[in-house]
């Protein structure tokens, strides 16, 4: 037996292998996703499987707090608490790198005060 040729045949067995995991890992954000109840969510794009990454946007520290744990067992996530939203919203990661590329911290939280699931506060007098 050829060395190289069972270096590609591992090769290729290690493609089918990653595959395989790929899909399981996106079955389970498909399943972390309708447990947060974004499935049937109107304003959720419904091609986040096609992204690279995806950013978890959270409107609170107690709620990235509970689900956190799940940032460890699922690849491909990564999870932004922003006060200023009123709601679970998902991103394409690389939308955020590309948002917030050379900002300062301070802009990076004025930023979010209107994107990112960021609603403008409107003063009622």
């Amino acid at each position: 037996m050829d060395g190289i040729t069972d270096e590609n045949a591992l090769q290729d067995l290690f493609k089918e292998i990653d595959k395989k995991i790929d899909k399981l890992n996106d079955e389970k954000i498909i399943a972390f996703f309708a447990s947060l109840g974004l499935e049937e969510r109107e304003d959720i794009t419904k091609n986040y499987l096609n992204w690279e990454n995806i950013l978890i946007v959270v409107p609170d520290r107690h709620i990235t707090n509970s689900i956190k744990k799940y940032k460890y067992s699922i690849a491909r996530i990564s999870f932004l608490t922003n006060p200023n939203a009123q709601q679970i919203h998902i991103y394409d990661m690389n939308e955020w790198k590309n948002s917030t590329r050379n900002k300062t911290q301070f802009q990076i939280r004025e930023f979010l005060k209107t994107n990112f699931g960021g609603v403008k506060k409107i003063n009622l007098k």
